[in-house]
């Protein structure tokens, strides 16, 4: 069987998600454009304590992106939004895989809004669909909204704006830009060229794509990860295609050697080794990532591959949280070193540091401090405020 030691397989997989070679190069166009296809998706937050999930995410990887240049590329239909695991920004050219999921969502969905907002949202359809068709696009609050409802959640969605979801995820309409965070929609011929519209994929050649896609990003998997990776495929299906495809010799299987010691055998191209070999080896640079990275996402496989235990807080309540409500892992090299608390304050031009937490047997010693902050210098102006402030004794190590 192959094998992968551990440091190999943070190497390869560092490098399949953007974040073994040095950050730098352009942060918009067809540059920016590459950085998503490389990734495959970019998730969607709308939390903002320093920035949002995607351009953090963007950031890491390119440090001269800057927020507006995401939307140029939806704006220009370079992109399309749709949900993998949660809302993401995709690939145009990957537009025919979804049409899997929009299918399975529109059969899926119907019970499940009708459950979660006891109204028949279907009513609306013909009202919703008239009204774009006359006037363009439109967000919910153009709408209206036809029932008393609180602010803030997707329980309380009015009969359109169900409405509106529920023609976006089945494939009628398309999130055509945004305006802050707020979507707008519009008819999908007037978004996505006809090409896209008109391909007509079977079931296995789709899956088929979604897991290769999924294998050359990730380096190596098990069929469970390869099924999460865009969360279309069902894990029967992807137990399936990896069966035939390790008996046609088109993947093998591979050993891979966690941070615990711990050997478990993975899915990988038969040529792994050879390509593990090749990736670089990532430099010193300390970076800031969002929760929501590409290569936190997967929290189990994180803590195997890194040895580092993360879960996010944001739900947790106050008194029970462990470090804080959003606390944003740090990548020095190939190891994640520690996390840090902080928050901007956008009025007062400050990113606000509130802790530092190092992870067992790292030394924030005066190199990685200065590199830190350096990174936070950076992560300063991409949060639109001028200084970094620390906490008294934000730094909870015992070089603090």
């Amino acid at each position: 069987m192959l094998r992968l030691d551990n440091r190999t397989a943070r190497r390869l997989f560092l490098d399949r998600h953007g974040l073994a070679e040095a950050p730098g190069g352009p942060g918009h166009g067809a540059a920016l454009e590459a950085v998503i296809g490389r990734l495959g998706f970019v998730q969607l937050d709308s939390i903002n304590t320093v920035a949002r999930a995607h351009d953090l995410i963007l950031f890491a990887r390119r440090p001269r992106y800057r927020p507006e240049n995401l939307g140029r590329l939806v704006e220009g239909r370079a992109l399309f939004e749709h949900w993998t695991h949660d809302a993401a920004v995709i690939p145009m050219a990957f537009y025919p895989a979804w049409a899997l999921k929009r299918r399975r969502d529109a059969a899926r969905l119907a019970q499940r809004y009708r459950v979660w907002q006891r109204h028949e949202f279907q009513t609306e359809f013909d009202r919703v669909l008239a009204m774009i068709r006359e006037r363009g696009p439109v967000c919910s609050n153009d709408l209206g909204p036809d029932t008393p409802r609180k602010a803030g959640g997707w329980w309380d969605w009015h009969p359109a704006k169900t409405a509106l979801e529920y023609l976006w995820r089945s494939g009628t309409l398309e999130i055509c830009h945004r305006s802050g965070f707020r979507k707008f929609y519009d008819l999908s011929e007037r978004v996505v060229p006809e090409a896209l519209r008109a391909a007509a994929w079977d079931e296995a050649e789709t899956v088929a794509w979604l897991m290769r896609g999924a294998l050359a990003r990730l380096g190596f998997a098990t069929a469970g990860e390869l099924a999460d990776f865009w969360d279309i495929v069902t894990k029967d299906e992807a137990r399936a295609w990896c069966a035939a495809a390790l008996a046609r010799g088109e993947i093998a299987e591979v050993a891979i050697t966690g941070a615990d010691g711990a050997e478990r055998v993975h899915f990988a191209a038969p040529e792994v080794q050879v390509e593990a070999a090749a990736a670089p080896e990532p430099g010193g640079r300390l970076r800031v990532l969002s929760p929501f990275d590409p290569a936190l996402r997967d929290r189990k496989r994180a803590e195997r591959l890194f040895g580092f235990h993360y879960r996010i807080e944001v739900f947790v309540p106050e008194a029970k949280r462990r470090y804080g409500y959003y606390v944003f892992p740090l990548l020095e090299g190939d190891r994640l070193v520690g996390r840090i608390d902080m928050k901007a304050d956008r009025k007062a031009g400050v990113l606000n540091v509130t802790a530092l937490w190092p992870e067992p047997g790292v030394r924030f010693g005066a190199g990685r401090s200065a590199r830190l902050e350096a990174e936070l210098a950076r992560v300063a102006r991409l949060a639109g405020v001028a200084r970094v402030d620390f906490a008294d004794g934000w730094r909870r190590d015992s070089q603090g």
